[in-house]
């Protein structure tokens, strides 16, 4: 593994955080906490195979937390000389003398703290050229026109390379950090022509580039994606079954963090408020989070504050067994921190009724006649009640074939009723960001069309 694709090794970030520490002793602070970074990347975007943008980044931060007491303070800056980290520090300081006190404040306990962080192998250099990667953006956009003449136009294709790297450390001994990286290629075709145009899009979304989907694989089923949306129709009002596409399901999911998260739950503005011990899900309903998987994106051996990460059950036969706490919401709620301090890693949603050969058109199968969704727009739940209604397009599917594509219609129902009827998840397991689950099944729902 090779630090050479930065300006700093992880020592010297090591020792940039250590002098961070320093200074905030000698200025008088009880606790401090603190990350540096630094990060290089390439974005570029072609449409109709001219390019249109290319931005390089290159990027570096420190971020430093100081403590008097249970008062704190937070400052930042870019720039890493001495004198610079110095004011910051100081900075940072200043602000915690006029807070005040937070009887939940503070630094996670020493004994939370992850002291020797395993390596989970998350850093994948892509020493690609500008050049390349706008012939990879190219290529993705050429295989989409090249599916059928009815691909008139694009939004356009593009590859985001990132790499960057961390240290983060406090005063209760702990200090860690890695490298990482995150590389994706895209493209949104638009077919038909005049008010019948449609619109889709694909991607793929790596560490590792050689695990990338080929240009061509993107291209091709995005086309085909936007052509399969041509001639939607609108339909009337009903009450029926709907398929939550794998891309959309992992957002059923996503809601499911939001509403079980420390912040939500200690300001009671969560409809899953106390339920801890409880069955949200069916009894087939499993989530596991495991932050050890070797080279994913949901990965990492601590949390942003240190604490070391832990594979567990969050959902065990649908009850909650885990919330997703930080060291301040944990003492809010008299709890301690999961170790979810920045978010949830690798959550996997799975039923145990599912079979190896429930795929796609098992699902459609499963579901009869009802409304398979493939996208949603808006921002449409409200934590507080569970009240869920989005702007949706997708399909219409009777005895479980696609009969015709819909738009303009809205599905609504509650989130506390709909985890509640998931009938059956696919197996057509797919990963998006840090949570992967296959199309979900929800018994019933209200679709609103024209």
């Amino acid at each position: 593994m090779s630090d050479s694709v930065f300006t700093h090794t992880q020592d010297q970030l090591k020792q940039l955080a250590r002098d961070v520490l320093a200074y905030a002793r000698e200025k008088g602070g009880t606790d401090c906490a603190v990350e540096i970074s630094e990060g290089s990347g390439l974005s570029v975007s072609v449409r109709k195979s001219k390019i249109e943008t290319i931005e390089q980044n290159r990027d570096k931060g420190m971020g430093v937390t100081v403590f008097i007491g249970q008062k704190r303070g937070n400052a930042s800056t870019s720039d890493f000389s001495p004198a610079a980290l110095r004011a910051t520090v100081e900075a940072a300081y200043n602000i915690a003398c006029f807070t005040a006190d937070d009887d939940c404040a503070g630094l996670a306990d020493a004994d939370m703290l992850e002291m020797a962080p395993q390596d989970l192998q998350l850093f994948y250099p892509w020493n690609i050229s500008t050049e390349e990667a706008v012939a990879l953006a190219q290529r993705a956009e050429a295989a989409a026109f090249a599916v059928d003449p009815r691909v008139t136009n694009s939004e356009g294709a593009g590859v985001h390379v990132q790499q960057s790297h961390f240290v983060s450390a406090n005063s209760r001994g702990f200090i860690g950090g890695y490298p990482y990286s995150r590389h994706t290629l895209s493209v949104a075709p638009i077919a038909g022509k005049g008010a019948k145009m449609q619109r889709d899009d694909w991607y793929s979304s790596v560490r590792d580039p050689a695990k990338m989907s080929s240009p061509e694989a993107i291209g091709r089923y995005a086309a085909e994606r936007a052509l399969a949306r041509l001639n939607a129709r609108k339909i009337d009002t009903r009450t029926c079954p709907v398929l939550f596409e794998a891309p959309l399901a992992a957002g059923l999911l996503g809601a499911f963090v939001q509403a079980t998260s420390g912040g939500a739950l200690y300001r009671k503005s969560t409809f899953l408020l106390d339920s801890l011990g409880k069955a949200v899900f069916p009894s087939h309903i499993q989530v596991t989070e495991d932050p050890h998987i070797l080279g994913a994106v949901g990965s990492a051996p601590f949390d942003e504050e240190g604490v070391r990460t832990v594979k567990r059950d969050v959902v065990k036969d649908g009850v909650v067994q885990g919330y997703f706490l930080s060291t301040y919401s944990a003492r809010k709620l008299g709890m301690k921190t999961t170790g979810n301090a920045g978010g949830s890693h690798n959550l996997s949603l799975t039923s145990s009724n599912t079979k190896p050969s429930d795929d796609f058109v098992a699902m459609l199968k499963k579901m009869g006649t009802g409304l398979l969704v493939t996208e949603l727009m808006g921002q449409g739940t409200n934590y507080v009640t569970g009240d869920y209604s989005r702007g949706a397009s997708g399909y219409w599917v009777e005895n479980g074939v696609i009969q015709y594509p819909v738009e303009e219609i809205t599905i609504a129902g509650n989130m506390k009723d709909m985890l509640a009827q998931i009938v059956a998840v696919g197996a057509d397991v797919l990963v998006r960001g840090t949570k992967q689950t296959g199309s979900i099944l929800i018994e019933k729902m209200v679709v609103a069309g024209a």
